[in-house]
């Protein structure tokens, strides 16, 4: 049985031995990295600056969140905006893993700057097993390149620190609550909106992605008999238009597919079966509400064969 106490005080220990200069904390505010912070605050708390980095490609809550996420916990922290480098990077590239690995050369050119700016030698990041697993790493084949891991740079200037690396999303859970973490908040990617935009990645398709997935956000957590408490809920941007009508004219709009799972530790899962009543009500607000978009579809793959985010 997982003891939370001991990794506490283990981990505590730990940073307080390893972190010898100034540490930036890569915070993108998920339930992986906000235990990171809080237990940095708990332990090392003055040689730490939590960094949130605005990608563009972020949900229009994410930045208000985080910030009331410092301010509970007492966290040095700040916001950058570097979502004009990140469009420009990710401008033309359609490869899912060609995107993973340039988002994550991106994000430690943000930190860099930030660690910088404030004299850190160290950058700690809340990578947790199934990153460094679906990364190809301890001789496995890779699924995915994880931003946090496949996309790191060799010459990298900072020292980085995982604390977290060996836990899975249900220890993270636990450890969470005994420390009074909101856990509530479903799991979100780091390379964000990025990975559920199929092929090129655009400012625009960002904005319109924001749009439908704070719909699907309000619509699953109001209606919660049919669901449950699903593991993640998203819609996903695929390079698709197809005919339709609005009022009554012709159109030509983009699809999303919706991607509702059920999951313990996100290693394995299978997708929500909601009735047709709520999928109904939820593809008529998003063609309603989002008139680029005109057809909506759900995906019923389990893990495996499937990922839980398209790419």
């Amino acid at each position: 049985m997982f003891d939370v106490k001991k990794f506490i005080g283990e981990t505590e220990g730990f940073l307080k031995e390893n972190l010898t200069g100034t540490g930036v904390v890569a915070c993108s505010g998920g339930i992986d990295s906000s235990l990171l912070a809080v237990l940095c605050s708990l332990s090392v708390q003055e040689k730490i600056v939590a960094v949130f980095v605005d990608t563009g490609l972020v949900r229009k809550s994410d930045i208000e969140n985080i910030k009331k996420f410092y301010s509970a916990y007492s966290i040095n922290g700040r916001v950058v905006d570097y979502s004009e480098k990140f469009f420009q990077n990710l401008a033309g590239v359609t490869d899912p893993e060609k995107k993973r690995k340039i988002i994550g050369k991106t994000f430690i050119q943000a930190f860099e700057e930030a660690a910088k700016e404030i004299g850190a030698t160290f950058l700690l990041q809340g990578t947790i097993a199934p990153d460094w697993i679906e990364s190809g790493g301890g001789k496995r084949e890779t699924i995915k390149s994880h931003h946090n891991v496949g996309g790191l740079p060799e010459n990298m200037t900072l020292k980085v620190i995982e604390p977290l690396r060996d836990l899975y999303k249900d220890e993270v859970k636990q450890i969470s609550t005994a420390l009074g973490i909101d856990i509530s908040r479903q799991p979100f990617p780091g390379p964000g909106l990025a990975v559920r935009i199929i092929g090129e990645v655009t400012r625009e398709k960002a904005e319109l992605l924001k749009k439908v997935t704070e719909i699907v956000e309000k619509e699953v957590e109001t209606f919660p008999a049919s669901l449950g408490s699903p593991w993640q809920y998203f819609p996903v941007l695929l390079p698709l238009q197809t005919t339709g009508v609005h009022g009554d004219k012709r159109s030509y709009g983009l699809t999303v597919c919706l991607r509702i799972f059920d999951s313990v530790d996100g290693m394995s899962g299978t997708f929500t079966k909601p009735d047709w009543n709520f999928l109904d009500q939820l593809s008529t607000r998003i063609t309603n509400e989002v008139p680029q978009i005109n057809r909506v579809l759900y995906d019923i793959t389990n893990k495996p064969p499937a990922t839980i985010e398209w790419e």
